[in-house]
């Protein structure tokens, strides 16, 4: 720990900063803004000083007490992260440097983003792409990235632009606002689907050139095989939406899927995959390899990069905001992006 000290610009491990804090006991649960100190974090090789983290679903399953996500306590919830390195005992990252960390286990079983401090592993971070500011990273976050994740293995399984509609779900949360902003700035023709009616000029802002809601999905039935509609999908919803989406996926066409807020059971049946040919990708981006996660942000800061349809997403928070801004999620009343300035 001492390493830290020496090596940070004089900085002290007994420098306090402040963090948003979970805690439950048998019969208590608290989420509060604390002070803490540098040696109240892990001993990990980098210490950044964060600059901004975001709002995620699964940060809001951390701040309640039967979110399932937090295994020991206390703890600093926050899945994304994005600053500035102040000291690095690994030879790939210098102080000064810009970085990212989202992924692995930031903010389930490590100490997360919510936090002016924190100290993570060399081998979890990625270097900030050029023509990105760090500000843009957390738009993006785990959201963006699993959308770009998702778009990059529709392509890998043969999609392009000319093969027809690509339907997103669950569009006007975080991952399907930014899939339907990518796939339009990639020239996608993008169906939007949403079970908020007041959101279709929002989604047509993001680019989507034709939005219908969740019943047009998934009406309550789901036939072996319907109509096929879309040559490919974005789900980050899964459950009975999912297995509909399937039935209705044209000939050889793919659906990347990310999420269970519609469950996790899928009642389908072999018929799509074989009598059309239709793959399932499963999108990862905790565990995602490290070249292919570099890979994914260098797209994001290029090709996928939406400009300024990014920058109406975002909503900047500050820290003493958080317990108030969490539930937001849960409740569905939310849509884009909250980033948290720290």
């Amino acid at each position: 720990m001492a390493f830290f000290h020496s090596q940070s610009g004089g900085i002290s491990l007994s420098e306090r900063f402040r963090a948003l804090v979970v805690n439950k006991t048998n019969d208590r649960f608290s989420l509060d803004i604390e002070t803490l100190a540098l040696n109240d974090l892990p001993d990990h090789d980098v210490l950044i000083k964060v600059r901004y983290s975001s709002i995620n679903y699964k940060d809001s399953l951390a701040c309640i007490p039967d979110g399932k996500i937090v295994a020991t306590y206390p703890f600093i919830p926050g899945i994304d992260l994005a600053g500035i390195v102040v000291s690095s005992r690994d030879h790939r990252f210098h102080e000064g440097d810009q970085v990212i960390a989202t992924g692995f286990e930031i903010g389930v079983s490590h100490y997360g983003g919510f936090s002016e401090y924190a100290k993570i592993p060399a081998d979890w971070l990625v270097p900030l792409p050029e023509r990105l500011t760090l500000a843009e990273a957390m738009i993006f976050g785990t959201a963006g990235f699993t959308a770009a994740l998702s778009i990059q293995k529709l392509e890998d399984n043969g999609l392009t632009a000319e093969n027809g509609k690509v339907l997103v779900t669950g569009a006007t949360g975080g991952v399907g606002s930014l899939a339907v902003a990518m796939l339009a700035k990639s020239g996608y023709q993008v169906v939007a689907s949403t079970g908020k009616e007041t959101e279709q000029d929002y989604l047509h802002q993001l680019g989507a050139s034709e939005v219908i809601s969740r019943q047009d999905v998934y009406s309550g039935k789901i036939k072996k095989l319907d109509t096929p509609l879309w040559a490919a999908a974005i789900d980050p919803v899964g459950g009975n939406t999912l297995a509909a989406i399937l039935s209705k996926i044209c000939y050889g066409g793919s659906v990347a899927v990310s999420g269970l807020t519609g469950g996790i059971d899928i009642p389908t049946t072999v018929y799509p995959f074989i009598l059309r040919g239709v793959s399932l990708l499963g999108i990862d981006s905790v565990y995602c390899p490290m070249d292919l996660r570099k890979n994914i942000w260098r797209r994001m800061a290029s090709d996928l990069n939406p400009g300024k349809v990014l920058e109406s997403l975002q909503k900047v928070v500050h820290l003493e905001e958080l317990p108030e801004k969490l539930p937001l999620l849960l409740k569905g009343r939310s849509h884009g992006r909250m980033i948290v300035r720290l």
